[in-house]
């Protein structure tokens, strides 16, 4: 039975009044950290895991990595995930709707982009149905998040197929750092959430916390202030439990999600749930062993299109060691089951055709760390990965780091990485046309990068890498016996340079600033003709994009925080170049009391991020009240 649907002004006028009425309740509690108590050697030392798999200081990582870390989320004013992305200057996110987003970094951008890996604690979040993130399924509480590391380039060796261009690693907090109660409400005029999250220890070496979510987005307008018809509602409840002792670390957690996205005519009903289990033994110094493992379930509901239910196991072993001296050796396999079942709800459209298929996914891998000299240190790395579609791929990386100073690091890499057949590339039929087929293979990438990363003074850092990538086989529409079918006809190349620095003006002033330039030139591979106009389909990309960003403790009480971006044009379909500026003030009532007040796309009234013209969201000016109780 659907619910009884709320006005938006009044569900606003609801979550406003609970702000007032809840407030008293906020009593004790710790004060929020400031980041301003945090030096940039102390963010330089942050850990990280996505280039290594394994704990590194951030100084130390041979790759492009931008973190966000918990301080950058709550100064964010950030509502979902996807916001909080945009922090990332190595990102390219554009809104295109209430719900959806194209997200990706080095191009290929769309709604269904699928040359981006998305982890959020290990588990994989793509869909093998266009081998892509549906990111209106993704709703984290923020406050439980410990960092987001952004990795931009291959990852293929590590992580496997679809880390193509980039692997944005989602890692939660430890439940012994959110004991307590967290209760978080806020209202604005485009969007309104209630969450709450509580935590405990029954023993010194157990801690859990459980949490419940609910998120309402109000309907976006188009260019004639019509309505898009693309409101939702969802509702989000999860757990996880750690427990620790000796050498040993397990954990187990799980979420449950549910919501309703309107879409033009129809209402999309997503739903589903996972339950990961992790153990985790510090065997002897440099030595660690570690087993995962998950299952998921995703429904997705689309009326007019496919119903569809997909079922994901997985589960992953890793070894690291030290059997050498001066090696730091990785090792490890994996296997992922997939049953993937539908129903074709529009037989005279498109259609995914064997309603029902199995996919089966093995890799081993193997990883060497070792240093050439004391400055010097040299990494190569192979994964062996195995899919229903292609069989068996190769994934090569090796990079190399030289410590030129102290704090400054000088590295190069170059990878492999392939995207494999989504179901869409091999499944999709209409009753014209046979998309789909046997014969598409996977999309490849070879990629060059060469990074600086340096810290010339206690009060500035920054990161410039330039990159080069070579794709091959990428996807094509091409006239085929039987009529139009989906190919690899078009191959490419990607050349740009990335870069962000920090500024720590004073123990109250920081900023920020990144740059990204590429650009992509796309051709014919000799001896095919795809169809004029495909290299669309692949994606939309600015070549350019600004990022600037100011945190200021106005008062030992007071913060405010701004964001400015710069977005070039969208070449097809075209979007025009847009600058946005986001505030947010902050307020520190008393201990365990925080409200803050952000106002998005301050000086512009509206502008479309994504989409043709037309039929594409506007995105309006939006304020939005928060109030953030930690009991």
């Amino acid at each position: 039975m659907n619910p009884i649907p709320v006005p938006a002004a009044a569900r606003r006028r609801s979550l406003a009044c609970g702000l007032l009425a809840l407030a008293p309740l906020a009593l004790a509690a710790q004060t929020a950290p400031s980041l301003t108590d945090l030096s940039l050697e102390q963010l330089s030392s942050i850990e990280v895991t996505s280039v290594g798999k394994r704990v590194q200081r951030l100084a130390d990582v041979p790759g492009s990595v931008y973190v966000i870390n918990q301080e950058d989320i709550r100064r964010s004013g950030a509502v979902t995930l996807p916001e909080v992305l945009r922090l990332a200057p190595n990102l390219h996110v554009a809104r295109a709707d209430a719900n959806q987003y194209a997200i990706s970094a080095r191009g290929f951008n769309s709604v269904l982009a699928n040359k981006m890996l998305v982890l959020v604690d290990g588990r994989t979040m793509y869909s093998p149905l266009f081998s892509g993130v549906f990111w209106e399924s993704l709703d984290l509480v923020l406050e439980d998040i410990e960092r987001i590391e952004v990795l931009s380039g291959a990852g293929g060796t590590l992580y496997g197929s679809n880390a193509v261009n980039g692997v944005i690693n989602i890692v939660t907090r430890n439940a012994a750092e959110t004991t307590g109660t967290l209760l978080k409400s806020g209202a604005g005029n485009r969007e309104n959430l209630l969450a709450g999250r509580w935590g405990g220890s029954p023993h010194p070496d157990v801690h859990w916390r459980f949490y419940a979510k609910r998120l309402n987005m109000d309907e976006t307008h188009n260019a004639a202030g019509a309505p898009i018809r693309d409101s939702s509602q969802r509702n989000a409840a999860g757990f996880r439990a750690d427990h620790a002792r000796g050498k040993d670390q397990w954990t187990l957690q799980g979420d449950v999600y549910q919501a309703e996205l309107t879409q033009g005519p129809t209402e999309r009903r997503i739903s589903g749930t996972s339950l990961l289990g992790r153990w985790a033994r510090d065997i002897a110094p440099g030595e660690r062993a570690q087993l995962q493992a998950y299952f998921d379930r995703a429904n997705r509901d689309q009326p007019g299109s496919v119903d569809d239910r997909l079922d994901t196991i997985d589960i992953e072993f890793q070894h690291t060691s030290r059997p050498l001296e001066r090696h730091d050796f990785l090792w490890g396999a994996g296997y992922r089951r997939q049953e993937d079942s539908l129903r074709n709800l529009a037989p005279a459209q498109l259609q995914l055709l064997p309603n029902h298929r199995r996919m089966n996914l093995w890799n081993v891998f193997a990883q060497d760390e070792f240093a050439l000299t004391p400055d010097i240190r040299f990494t190569a790395g192979l994964k062996a990965e195995h899919n229903s579609y292609t069989g068996l791929e190769w994934l090569p990386n090796a990079r190399v780091a030289w410590q030129a100073t102290p704090q400054s690091l000088l590295w190069a890499a170059v990878s492999r990485a392939v995207r494999v057949p989504s179901r869409v590339d091999r499944d999709a039929f209409t009753p014209q046309l046979n998309l789909g087929g046997p014969n598409f293979d996977s999309e490849i990438a070879r990629v060059a990068e060469i990074g600086w990363r340096s810290q010339p003074s206690a009060a500035v850092s920054y990161s410039v890498t330039l990159f080069h990538h070579d794709f091959d086989r990428l996807r094509s529409v091409d006239t085929q016996p039987g009529g139009l079918g989906f190919g690899n006809s078009y191959e490419g190349q990607l050349t740009g340079v990335e870069a962000w620095g920090r500024w720590k003006v004073s123990d109250t002033l920081r900023f920020d600033a990144g740059y990204v330039h590429q650009k992509l030139k796309l051709a014919a591979r000799a001896g095919t003709a795809p169809l004029p106009g495909g290299q669309s389909q692949l994606g939309n990309d600015p070549r350019n994009r600004v990022n600037l960003g100011l945190s200021w403790d106005v008062a030992p009480k007071l913060e405010l925080d701004a964001r400015l971006r710069h977005v070039g044009s969208l070449p097809l379909p075209a979007v025009p170049s847009y600058t946005a500026l986001d505030l947010r003030v902050g307020w520190h009532v008393r201990p365990g009391l925080e409200l803050s007040l952000t106002a998005r796309n301050v000086g512009d009234r509206r502008h479309p991020e994504w989409g043709a013209p037309g039929s594409r969201a506007e995105l309006e000016r939006a304020i939005f009240l928060k109030a953030v109780w930690r009991l």
